[in-house]
């Protein structure tokens, strides 16, 4: 599973970079690095990892003439011939996995039971890390469809450690809080202030996080949290006991083995697979609400309709977050969608944006960017303002004031939903 040098410095990690940005944004490889990567596929001592991701993201790219000049490392026609292919970089591939993997070559999307199957594999210890590469990158860059999430969702709950099963014992209605896990590199967190937000609102706050998979390896929810010295949530039913300001905390190693030991996967495939979506998506404590993020606009929805098939009732979702983050911008096009099913199982959504004349008094000329900031620096001032309202740092303030409007009106119309 190890890498001797970073996974980005090795020929197929730097080809993985240049090819598998996804559908549309994808370049050919330049003549230098085709030939550096055709030496790497020829060398034995290669990471399967990062063949098979290469490899999946140059088919669902779309190899050029110059490319395909490649399958000779394989043989002739071999991607042409997706089960002649399979064979060949995956001879120790379960027999009962080979339908699955032509389809994923052939560029055909999977349907639910076959995701799940794939995914049981994935989360398995089962043989053939190559095809593990190869499926998280087709999948990746073509894009996943909501029934490819549902599968791998359901293999995904089947790794859950035992005490997070079907019974929950909160006595309230819970909030999840779920940021992507790679966190920031030039700005502070403020997941421990919202989540105290929902907590004053009445609910019981999780807040989901695990270690960073990258690209960002700076600061994180989790080691915020740390910093904090919470305590992290071990089983369900620990819900219970309801705890003062920022609630619970689930870390992914302690939810899932199986979803935690992807993480070195992850580093090593570079480009961010399905986990990067799933992780926030999956409801362990049996959530009603889901309060999430997306830095790309286009997943807004997306988000809103994973949440439904994990069994939220509703989700809030913000666009354009710092960073990706759950803190909204306060400079840019930041904003929320919230969606909600009501008992009869309809769908309604709402966006609200973030220039609306509303949060005018927030809305500032540009973002201060910090250098490298510090989980003890943040965790300070998340101390600080959860003890006086406020901290020296004056646009720390400002952000966490519009995002308990943002998210505090975003509440109120899930509620009035929910009624």
């Amino acid at each position: 599973m190890v890498l001797d040098v970073p996974a980005t410095s090795t020929p197929l990690g730097r080809g993985i970079k240049h090819i598998g940005i996804g559908k549309y944004g994808s370049k050919p490889l330049t003549p230098e690095l085709l030939a550096e990567c055709r030496a790497a596929l020829l060398d034995p001592t290669s990471h399967p990892l990062q063949r098979g991701a290469f490899f999946g993201a140059l088919l669902a790219k779309g190899p050029t003439p110059e490319e395909r000049t490649l399958e000779d490392v394989i043989g002739k026609g071999a991607f042409s011939h997706p089960t002649f292919f399979i064979n060949k970089i995956c001879p120790d591939l379960p027999e009962g996995l080979l339908p699955i993997a032509t389809k994923l070559v052939r560029g055909a999307n999977l349907q639910v039971t076959e995701a799940e199957q794939l995914g049981d594999y994935l989360f398995g210890d089962g043989p053939c890390e190559t095809f593990r590469g190869l499926a998280a990158s087709i999948m990746r860059v073509r894009h996943e469809t909501n029934e490819e999430y549902q599968g791998l969702m359901r293999a995904s709950e089947r790794t859950f450690s035992p005490g997070f099963g079907s019974i929950s014992c909160a006595d309230r209605p819970l909030v999840q809080l779920a940021e992507p896990f790679d966190g920031v590199e030039n700005s502070y967190l403020i997941t421990p202030l919202l989540a105290q937000l929902f907590q004053k609102r009445g609910y019981g706050a999780v807040s989901l996080v695990g270690r960073s998979s990258g690209p960002k390896f700076t600061l994180n929810a989790l080691d915020l949290y740390m910093h904090l010295g919470c305590q992290f949530l071990q089983s369900n039913h620990e819900l219970d006991t309801p705890l003062a300001s920022h609630g619970w905390v689930l870390d992914q190693k302690a939810l899932s083995p199986a979803l935690n030991r992807w993480v070195e996967r992850r580093h090593i495939i570079i480009k961010r697979p399905f986990l990067a979506t799933l992780e926030k998506v999956l409801n362990p404590c049996h959530a009603q609400i889901l309060v999430t993020s997306v830095f790309h606009i286009t997943y807004q929805m997306k988000m809103a309709e994973l949440a439904m098939l994990a069994g939220f009732d509703a989700v809030i979702v913000l666009k354009r977050g710092l960073e990706g983050s759950l803190s909204p911008s306060t400079s840019r096009s930041s904003g929320i969608l919230c969606a909600v099913r009501t008992p009869r199982g309809h769908l309604f959504f709402q966006h609200f944006e973030g220039d609306a004349p509303a949060f005018a008094a927030f809305r500032t000329e540009s973002e201060p960017e910090y250098d490298q900031p510090q989980a003890l620096d943040n965790a300070r001032l998340v101390r600080q303002f959860m003890i006086d309202g406020q901290t020296a740092n004056a646009d720390f303030d400002n952000r966490v004031h519009f995002a308990q409007a943002l998210y505090g009106r975003g509440l109120d119309w899930v509620e009035s939903q929910l009624r």
